[in-house]
């Protein structure tokens, strides 16, 4: 099969698990945030940047680097998977001593027991992680999908059940919990290979030497992802931090939903074709204007028709997350395409300027709240955006001269799509101006402002021939 008709097959693949997998977890989520309480989704929004660090730290970038290797045997696998598995167990150890500490930070002492018994799926996971990343490397996301989509039915069906039950927090701790074990059971089941009883010194200082460089950016980019739920924890209410993060969980559904499609297939992908840099970089730009052109429209109008949706969707108690939400979406526009820049520099090696943009971005990041903190909450969210602006141009000026794509040609490849869809936004804002003032539902506002805002911008992006619409045009004709 050549590459790409693989590439093809793995975007059909990843795109049906992707839009299942986010289709359901979003179902589940709604349901759960009309059965608990913000102040509930807050608590365990606490807990996911000690998740992420630990989950950085148990795998040290070592799967990343397995990913890019192209001639990875059944050593080198064995000997990652019995460095996580270690790993996991240290890191649950560690955490689950801290939990106290962590819990007096928020002041919240019921996070020491849900912290304890939450952190177990570290060691859960860690069972099951080389199975996914060949799985990743062979692009066989059939098999992903086969995984993935029963574990988050059985997940939500936990969870949904506990909460009617009135479990509360505990509800959403049980679920991810299922989630882990269900997945890693059929990991174990679908994929064949398993680990030889061998440790090669060799091999780990090999794959070490690349990840660790990446280990360090995670934790930093960990941090400072997670700064504004620590922020808010710390100095406002779990009510607080639960609003925020039901923001940034609906901002970031369309985005997960949409690049995730090729974001899977694009790390494997870039690496095959890593030392060609003329076919690297038509890929690289293609993918990004394909992915901006579908993101950009979804952000804007979700955003335009906010208060209905959330009404809609979780009730009033969760109206005061509509304004978090809006401003969120103007930062998650260009979400993707920090990733795809940052991966460019990994398939080419450089793990090390990896590390060092994440420490110029992240000084960035704390002089950004520092001085948005001065004007509250509302401040550190339009800090996100112009750091997520800042960012962008960082990340594109040095992966631009990896592949010859300079900051400023991205830019000008990117400012079509996002400006075509301020202005299908700004008919939707005209339009629900009109509805909002009748006797019109918040599901009929929501339906007519969608569809409004999907005719005006595909019209739109036909009559200015838009070269990321032909692209998609293409693929879904399949004759890329």
């Amino acid at each position: 099969m050549s590459l790409k008709q693989t590439a093809l097959k793995g975007v059909f693949w990843s795109g049906l698990e992707q839009f299942g997998n986010q289709i359901i977890s979003f179902i589940v989520s709604v349901v759960l945030a009309r059965l608990l309480l913000p102040e509930e989704f807050g608590l365990i929004a606490m807990l996911m940047v000690f998740m992420a660090v630990g989950k950085t730290l148990m795998d040290s970038g070592l799967t990343s680097s397995l990913i890019r290797s192209e001639d990875a045997t059944n050593e080198d696998y064995s000997t990652v998977f019995y460095f996580n598995l270690v790993g996991s167990i240290l890191v649950y150890g560690l955490i689950s001593l801290s939990a106290p500490l962590i819990a007096n930070f928020y002041t919240q002492p019921l996070l020491t027991d849900i912290i304890r018994i939450y952190c177990v799926v570290f060691v859960i996971d860690a069972f099951s992680a080389i199975q996914r990343t060949r799985l990743t490397k062979m692009m066989d996301f059939r098999t992903q999908m086969l995984v993935s989509t029963p574990s988050l039915v059985i997940s939500g069906v936990v969870g949904i059940a506990l909460a009617s039950f009135g479990y509360g927090v505990w509800s959403l701790v049980w679920s991810r919990i299922a989630q882990s074990l269900a997945a890693t059971g059929q990991l174990w089941y679908w994929s064949k290979w398993r680990p030889l009883w061998l440790f090669s010194k060799e091999k780990f200082k090999l794959h070490f030497n690349f990840g660790f460089k990446l280990m360090f950016s995670g934790i930093l980019d960990t941090l400072f992802i997670n700064a504004y739920p620590i922020i808010i924890g710390k100095f406002f209410s779990p009510a607080q931090v639960g609003f925020y993060s039901r923001a940034d969980g609906l901002q970031m559904l369309p985005v997960r939903l949409i690049s995730g499609i090729v974001s899977k297939i694009t790390y494997p992908l870039f690496s095959q074709i890593q030392n060609d840099d003329v076919r690297l970089k038509n890929v690289y730009k293609r993918i990004m204007q394909m992915v901006i052109f579908l993101v950009a429209p979804t952000l804007i109008i979700l955003a335009v028709m906010a208060e209905p949706i959330f009404r809609f969707l979780y009730t009033e108690k969760w109206l005061p997350a509509v304004p978090y939400f809006q401003i969120l979406c103007a930062a998650g526009i260009l979400y993707p395409i920090h990733a795809y820049n940052l991966q460019i520099l990994n398939v080419k090696g450089r793990s090390d300027l990896f590390l060092k943009l994440e420490v110029v971005k992240k000084i960035l990041l704390v002089l950004v709240i520092l001085v948005a903190f001065q004007f509250g909450i509302y401040g550190l969210l339009y800090g996100s955006v112009l750091f997520s602006f800042s960012a962008f141009f960082i990340n594109t000026h040095f992966t631009g001269k990896f592949i010859n794509y300079s900051a400023w040609n991205q830019t000008k490849d990117l400012l079509p799509s996002i400006v075509l869809a301020l202005i299908a936004g700004a008919s939707v804002f005209g339009i629900d101006l009109l509805l909002e003032g009748g006797d019109n539902t918040d599901f009929l506002r929501i339906v007519i402002g969608g569809l409004t805002g999907f005719v005006a911008f595909s019209l739109l992006a036909i009559s200015f021939k838009l070269e990321a619409l032909q692209e998609l045009k293409l693929i879904i004709q399949r004759k890329v």
